[in-house]
Parts: C-alpha cells; structure tokens; sequence
C-alpha cells in the first residue's frame, strides 16, 4: 500500500494499481516510538522464553508450565491442566479475548495493532534488520533502484539470511510449546527430531518470513478482518490518531525561523507519510490503513519543535476534544467511563466470573456412556432383557482411584463387566491415575419391569474416598407391550 498523498497509477486496462514497496522512516525520537520498542522486546521475549518455564506437577506429569501436549491430548498452563472434553474453556478464552480487543478499541483506537500485534511486532523487527544492514528510507529506496551489483546483492542477501535466521526461530519457538522445550530443542539442533517437526518449523518460519518481510502492510490492508469493522468499534470518545486540520491549514513549506502569521502550522514536509508502516497520510482524515502507531506523532512533534511550534498537530485524541479545539473549546471532555465500556466492561466480568467458577468447581470425573446399537437388547431364556454398553470413566487427576457403580430407575436390574463380577449392589471399579478406563458393560433387568421400547437407566458412579457421585441417564431398551 503507497501513500494515498502519491498513489501509483494504474496500468491501462487494469482496474488494480501496482503495489509500491513501503520503506518507513526511522523516527529517531518519541514516546510512541519508545513504548514501541520496549513492547517489541517483551513480546519477544515472552514468546521465545516461555517454553522454558517449569511448573511441578508431580512425579510422572510435565513440568513445562505452558504445554499442548498433543500425544498426551492435555493442554498445560500452570496449574491447570485441561482435557479435549473441556475444549470449551478455549471458547471462553477466544471470546474473553475478542471482546477485550472491543474494550481496548473502545477506549485507545487501535492500540493492539499499532503496539501488540504479532504481525506489527515482527514487521518492526525487520525493516529494523534492512535498517541496520543498508540504512535509513532514502538510502534503502535509492538500493532498490540501483541496477544490480555485488555490494546490492551481498546487502540484499545479508537482510534475508537475518530475516530467515529471525524466522527460524520464530518457528522453532512455536514448536517448543509442543513437546518438552529442552528436548525439542536438543533433538532439532542434533537432527533427531521427527520429519513433522522440521515441516511444522518451516511452515510456521516461512509464514513469518512472508508476511513479515513481503506482505507486511497488506496483512493489515487484505488479510486482517479488524481494520474492516474496526469503525464499529469508536466513538466520539475514543483515543484515534487526528491531524488537527484547524491548526495545519492551511499548509505550506517553511524554513526554519519564518514567520507563520496567516498560514497553518503544517509546512507539507511529508513526515508523517514516510514514517506511517503502512504509508497513509493522516492529513487526509482516519483511514482503515491507520493501524494507530502514533509514529506519525513523534515525527511530526520533531518538526514542530524545530521550527519553534506548539505540539500535537497530530494528536492522539478523540473526535471530542478534536471537535472541541476547532470551536476554540480546550477542555478535556474524554471520558473513559460510558455506556460502551460498561457493557464491555460486564461482558468481561461476567466471562471471568463464569470461568473462574467453572473451573473452580469443575469435576475430576467425567463420564461417557454408549449404548450398543446392534443389537438394542437381547433376551435371554430365562425371559430377562439384556443391554450392552461402553462405559467410560475419567480419572483427571493423578492419584489412582476405587469407584463403586451402581444402577437406578429399573427394579431388579444386575449390572456385570466384562472381566469382573456380576452384582446386584455395587460394582467395585479400580481406576488408574490420569486416565481413561473402558469398561464393557451388560445390564440384565427382568421381563416384568420393562414396560416400554425405551426405558431410562441411571448409572451411579461413586468415588470411594470423596464420596462425589457422577449420574448418567441413559437408554434400556426393549420390545415393549
């Protein structure tokens, strides 16, 4: 995406216009720039150094803190341990992770893309490695249009073997939170990992070479679904990038120490355009490209200071006070608390509450029971009805457990496990740590107390040392009367 000050022009025919390379320009100075950098190493940092983390969870369990253990089917994060049948508490994090994007929209713009996002981060990282190696915009630009040479080819190859170095470890970083992260590491530098490890690096790595090194701003502009509703998620009081047209206009260029009696404070030095990642000029008004950096900010602020002029004739601040300051009204009337971060604000709380109690009181034993299809029920010559079942029992935590089960809702019925004993009572169940037990399962229930084709049963599974109790209604068919 060029700057739509300068856009390129389209080729006879064609309805697209050709796609302009962006060099921004280093703003050398700046909150916005600062806040930058320092989110771009912690981000960084946490990523890549997770994985290294340990967490005891007792003899037998891994001590990675954060872990998807895909071979185990587990996810670890600290004390928590989940299980693919509680997918759902995913679900609720994705959505406490939408709606926070909401809350912070509401109140900041587009802080996370400007600061937080993964693709802004990395996109940072290397137009700071061309930086390093070639040099600053002019100079980089000036690269590009020189015919080819030794010294462009060596610079040309010197950034993307830093750029595949830099994706390399993005995707081996990716990889560690897989599988234990000081033995993954080990077996990918010694070459004794899994062929699917290596593909998973160079797919996770190539994207992060592509997106970050070509696509860059066209992730935001053509990938990116929050730029397109991004609007819906403003309002008059929240914190947006905002050229103060008012004081700018009208613009014109100035040298330093000229008078600036009956003309605007803007002296068109486009440094707003060379700094933006994604090349708008903001003197145009908001726009989707605006990922709300602010880097246009501090270089403007440069320009005022130097020329002896007030700051923030781009400011980051809502359409209220913009609005405000036309009129001649200086006063602050930003209010954070309103109807929009209220509801936002409950949202979150009440998906928080909702989870914290969820897994507060989550069970440690789950249960799964299918009932045999073919066929739905066989008698047997002494006139009694029999049903087959699987019966499945989860023991989620580490310690072995004993388990009584036992039947309700058909008078009379026994309940025999394959491999165990028949009962009329209750059926004692050993059940190792941390798994899951199958059981096969007959239930024999006399002719008499079957009256219909579909009858409930209940089985009762109870822990022997907690007393805690599982029911689960199921289907007893029959032939009916």
């Amino acid at each position: 995406m060029t700057s739509q000050a300068n856009p390129p022009k389209a080729k006879s025919g064609s309805m697209y216009a050709e796609t302009v390379t962006i060099h921004p320009r280093h703003v050398k100075e700046g909150i916005f720039r600062r806040v930058k950098w320092w989110l771009m190493v912690v981000l960084l940092a946490v990523f890549h150094l997770a994985p290294f983390l340990r967490w005891d969870r007792g003899p037998g369990a891994p001590d990675q803190a954060i872990l998807a253990d895909l071979a185990g089917r587990r996810g670890y994060f600290f004390f928590l341990e989940i299980w693919p049948q509680e997918v759902y508490y995913l679900t609720g994090l994705l959505l406490f992770a939408a709606i926070t994007l909401f809350f912070m929209s509401a109140l900041a713009g587009r802080v996370w893309c400007g600061f937080l996002c993964w693709q802004t981060v990395y996109t940072d990282l290397f137009v700071q490695v061309e930086r390093w190696v070639i040099g600053d915009r002019s100079v980089r630009m000036n690269l590009d249009r020189a015919p080819w040479s030794g010294a462009k080819l060596a610079k040309k190859a010197t950034v993307h073997a830093l750029w595949l170095a830099i994706s390399a470890v993005c995707g081996i970083a990716f990889t560690l939170y897989f599988g234990d992260a000081f033995q993954t590491l080990r077996e990918i530098f010694t070459l004794q990992a899994a062929m699917s490890t290596y593909v998973f690096i160079a797919i996770v790595g190539g994207f992060c070479y592509l997106l970050a090194g070509y696509a860059r701003e066209q992730v935001c502009l053509y990938m990116c679904p929050y730029s397109r509703f991004q609007s819906a998620m403003f309002d008059e009081h929240s914190l947006i990038i905002s050229y103060e047209a008012w004081r700018g206009e009208p613009r014109a260029p100035a040298r330093k120490g000229q008078s600036f009696d009956n003309r605007g404070h803007c002296i068109d030095c486009k440094m707003c355009v060379q700094v933006c990642p994604t090349g708008i000029d903001i003197r145009e008004g908001l726009q989707m490209a605006c990922i709300g950096c602010g880097l246009c900010i501090d270089a403007c602020n440069a320009m005022m200071e130097r020329h002896g002029l007030p700051k923030n004739l781009i400011s980051y601040d809502s359409i209220t006070n913009v609005n405000g300051r036309t009129r001649g009204d200086s006063s602050d009337k930003t209010r954070i608390v309103r109807p929009r971060t209220i509801i936002y604000t409950v949202i979150l709380a009440a998906i928080g509450v909702g989870m914290a109690l969820s897994l507060g009181t989550r069970r440690t034993t789950e249960v799964n029971i299918l009932h045999e299809r073919a066929p739905l029920f066989v008698q047997l010559s002494d006139g009694s009805i029999r049903n087959g079942y699987t019966y499945k029992i989860l023991n989620m935590v580490r310690q072995d457990r004993v388990y009584g089960l036992k039947l309700a809702g058909i008078e009379g019925a026994t309940l025999e496990v394959v491999g165990g004993v028949k009962d009329t009572a209750e059926t004692e169940l050993a059940v190792p740590g941390d798994q899951v037990t199958t059981l096969r399962i007959y239930v024999n229930a006399p002719e008499g107390a079957i009256l219909d084709k579909k009858n409930d049963i209940t089985f009762i599974l109870t822990d022997k040392a907690e007393g805690h109790t599982v029911r689960s209604t199921t289907l007893f068919a029959g032939p009916g009367r």
